[in-house]
């Protein structure tokens, strides 16, 4: 029995044993994830496009697609685009309070997409209504980034991530010098600070629908299970091999907690593990190729990783590019310490070292507050910097006012593509992304098509759940949800429920029009939520009750320029193809919808009009000028209205649409009703009810001559009786103010309808404006017969009563009661005992 019992002990801890062995690892690790503390997600994300000065086309979709991406990741999101100071100032301190109260479990994320500017060793991030043009007005137009990232720090969160994609040329401060890019920064502890480009040096101008820094970010996001330095360094990488080494972004951070934005499934394709990166990393350049040398340097990011380089492979053809990069290191590191100190001998001491550098006119101002001379004098206390002075060769790059690596005064040889054990290919579906749908509420971010996550990349089991408003979080791998709910337009109650417009739709504009023919103009179902100050603006401006803002008027979509695809098709923007679902590249937003307003053009006025941005050489499909919007006829707008035979404009034999159309005066209206003034003049328009009076938006423009299209006229159906309406009272012009149609709108001879019966008494025309007598122009021998208008087939008016009707009598009155019998003479009294009177 004993043995028995020993046996089976024995046996069940075989059992046992083999389980544990077979236990997937999986298990254990999500056991461990969900012993962890929730940890909440939170987000601010902004993209400002629409600067007067210089709109850039892809901020707010670089915006829109980071906002989905950390949707993805489990963030509560919340999202604008093309705030204005106030706005802005208060959107990044309720942020903060949010932060403030979310717990020290907390992830803090801040992505700006605009213009950044740097000045006296501080960066400050540029609204959308800045008219700052001196170096002097940047501290009090721009957000000064060092104190919001203090206020971060001091938050008791878990992490704190501080994304600028701002280090652009900025077309702000002109003929005073200030240093380009974003000024080098030293992070708080709990932060991670990136740039779109390294310290001192800007990006390329973009020329997709989003820009190689915010793709390259969110296709890292995606990857899974990337710690931050990991996830940083592949970034660096990526956008060097997209942009062929003109954009080198930069980041530096003091996170100490383990922070991933998706875990990566044990079971997903294999490729170099973080600590096989981190062996090669660690590895000597000189114990590397040059192509892997070259690679590794830029993955480490480190100045000594930099010289390494130049030290092991000086004379390879990305020497002089590393050289570039070191020159702009050493240079910012130089700055930060000379700031630092503040002393008349710092910054005589930079100016020794770059008495032309970026900084230098930024060194003179402090001086001169200091009350120190502006040169350096022959003696002084030079300053120890932790870097050596600048070799010779590397003056040349920092020389300038604006460094940037893709400079053809540079002539680098382009980069080689980093090995696949740094950084593996991108996805397919995640290389050419289709541009977002246009948006066309006011503030509210672009929402790119959302691309399905692959199925072994998930969020940490920890996170814990968004909003219920965060739909992508619960469906990237849902395909059906995906392509049914996610990408497509939100209906009026999801708007008003997530801050983004009232019971009718989204905020649009008071005096500007939303999508054509009232379609597409909501924004999908995953779009962020508005801030609390912006929506408040917003609902402010919807009820009239704010004005518009001015960047409204703007299309950043619109800046690139226009061309003429060779062998003809529709021309468009330069670099702004169309995707498969037929969204341009450069989606218009509120600011580019049709009937919008545009800055420095006539509201309604044609295409090349006098007073108008463009003219007759501007390329069709766009109205002219450097924001020019579609024309009707374009992709995503309606085309125009055939003329009087049956020609829509643009077809062989079509009338121009690019000259003023002569006035109706040649022939009535022949869908005019018989005895009513002309419909195609200004008093003859029909409303929207079908009643006469003037076109909104059209007739109010002064000196705008309308052709036989100008507006659709309506025919009364079959029997329907003729309305026979007041002729106006408007004296034909004597024939020297008559004006016959030019000879390019005369219709050939050949073509002539036969001649139809003129009516007895046509109805009265309206009377022609004066115009212009155009120049002499040499007089036919005989002029061509003017064509008859064709027959229309009417209604048959309705005979018309000779005589009115007899008026119906009215009702007999009823006859008067009789009149009353007077009453009978009462009987006489007798006296007593007389029998007669």
């Amino acid at each position: 029995m004993r043995r028995t019992g020993t046996n089976f002990i024995l046996a069940a801890g075989l059992v046992l044993a083999c389980l544990s062995a077979m236990w997937p690892q999986s298990v254990s690790a999500q056991a461990q994830d969900r012993a962890q503390p929730q940890e909440k997600r939170i987000a601010l994300v902004i993209g400002n496009g629409a600067y007067q000065k210089a709109p850039l086309a892809t901020a707010a979709n670089d915006a829109g697609l980071i906002a989905q991406t950390l949707q993805a990741a489990g963030f509560d999101v919340v999202g604008a685009r093309d705030l204005d100071g106030d706005t802005l100032r208060k959107t990044l301190r309720d942020f903060m309070q949010k932060a403030e109260s979310s717990g020290p479990d907390t992830v803090a994320m801040i992505y700006l997409a605009g213009y950044g500017l740097q000045l006296a060793g501080e960066n400050y991030f540029i609204p959308v209504d800045s008219t700052l043009n001196r170096d002097v007005d940047i501290p009090t137009e721009g957000l000064r980034i060092s104190d919001y990232m203090r206020q971060l720090s001091a938050l008791p969160l878990k992490a704190g991530i501080v994304v600028l994609d701002a280090a652009r040329e900025q077309p702000f401060v002109t003929g005073q010098p200030i240093a380009s890019g974003l000024a080098l920064v030293e992070p708080d502890p709990k932060l991670l600070i990136a740039f779109n480009a390294a310290p001192g040096t800007v990006a390329p101008e973009e020329q997709g629908a989003y820009g190689a820094y915010a793709q390259a970010l969110a296709e890292m996001i995606r990857s899974g299970g990337l710690p931050l330095p990991e996830l940083f360094n592949r970034l660096r990488l990526r956008v060097n091999e997209v942009t062929k080494g003109a954009q080198v972004p930069w980041d530096t951070r003091k996170v100490e907690a383990q922070f991933v934005f998706f875990d990566r499934a044990p079971d997903a394709p294999k490729e170099a593990t973080p600590d096989q990166t981190a062996a090669l990393r660690d590895k000597p350049i000189r114990d590397l190729g040059a192509q892997d040398a070259y690679a590794a340097a830029l993955d480490r990011d480190t100045m000594q990783g930099y010289e390494d380089f130049l030290g092991a492979y000086p004379s390879d053809p990305m020497a002089k590019r590393v050289r570039a990069i070191v020159a702009a290191r050493r240079e910012a590191i130089t700055w930060r310490r000379t700031y630092r100190t503040d002393t008349a001998d710092a910054y005589w001491s930079y100016l020794k070292r770059y008495p032309r550098g970026p900084h230098a006119a930024d060194a003179r101002r402090r001086l001169s507050i200091l009350a120190a001379a502006l040169e350096p004098p022959d003696s002084f206390a030079m300053v120890d910097y932790d870097v050596p002075p600048p070799p010779p060769d590397e003056i040349v790059y920092v020389d300038r006012p604006v460094l940037m690596f893709s400079d053809p005064e540079f002539d680098f040889a382009p980069p080689p593509p980093p090995p696949l054990f740094f950084l593996p290919p991108p996805p397919p579906d995640f290389i050419d992304l289709e541009p977002p749908p246009p948006v066309y509420g006011l503030f509210m971010l672009p929402q790119p098509f959302f691309v399905p996550i692959p199925v072994f990349v998930r969020p940490p089991l920890y996170v814990r759940p968004p909003p219920p408003s965060n739909i992508i979080f619960a469906n990237i791998h849902n395909r059906r949800m995906i392509d049914t709910v996610i990408n497509r337009p939100m209906a009026p109650d999801q708007l008003s429920a997530r801050g983004l417009g009232g019971p009718g739709g989204a905020f649009v504009p008071p005096g500007m029009k939303g999508p054509p023919g009232g379609r597409g103009g909501a924004p999908l179902a995953a779009t962020p939520s508005l801030p609390a100050s912006v929506a408040q603006r917003a609902n402010l401006i919807q009820q009239g009750k704010a004005p518009v803002p001015p960047s409204a008027g703007i299309n950043p979509a619109a800046r690139t320029n226009l061309t003429t695809p060779a062998g003809g098709g529709q021309p468009g923007a330069r670099g702004v193809p169309r995707g498969p679902r037929g969204f341009a590249t450069n989606p218009q937003t509120i600011n580019g919808a049709p009937g919008a307003s545009v800055p420095g053009t006539i509201p309604g006025a044609r295409p090349g009009a006098p007073g108008q941005q463009g003219g007759p050489n501007v390329s069709p499909g766009r109205s002219g000028g450097p924001n020019a919007l579609p024309v009707p006829g374009s992709a995503g707008t309606p085309a125009l209205p055939p003329d009087a035979r049956g020609r829509r404009p643009g077809t062989p034999g079509a009338a121009p649409t690019d000259r003023p159309s002569a006035p109706n005066t040649a022939a009535p209206n022949l869908r005019s009703t018989p005895g009513a003034p002309n419909a195609s003049g200004p008093a003859g328009r029909l409303g929207r009810d079908g009643a006469a009076g003037p076109h909104p938006g059209r007739d109010a423009v002064p000196g705008r001559r309308d052709g036989p299209r100008a507006t659709p006229q309506v025919t009364p159906p079959r029997g329907a009786p003729q309305i026979q309406r007041p002729a106006p009272s408007v004296q034909r012009p004597p024939p020297s103010v008559q004006r016959s149609a030019p000879p390019h709108m005369t219709p050939p001879a050949a073509r002539q309808a036969p001649p139809m019966a003129r009516p007895s008494a046509p109805p009265p025309r309206m009377s022609a404006p004066p115009m212009r007598q155009p120049p002499p122009m040499a007089r036919p021998s005989a002029p061509p017969p003017r064509m008859a208008p064709p027959p229309v087939r009417q209604a048959p008016p309705m005979a018309r009563p000779a005589a009115p009707p007899p008026r119906m009598a009215p009702p007999p009155r009823p006859a008067a009661p009789p009149p009353r019998a007077a009453p009978p003479p009462a009987a006489k009294r007798c006296p007593p005992n007389v029998p007669r009177c």
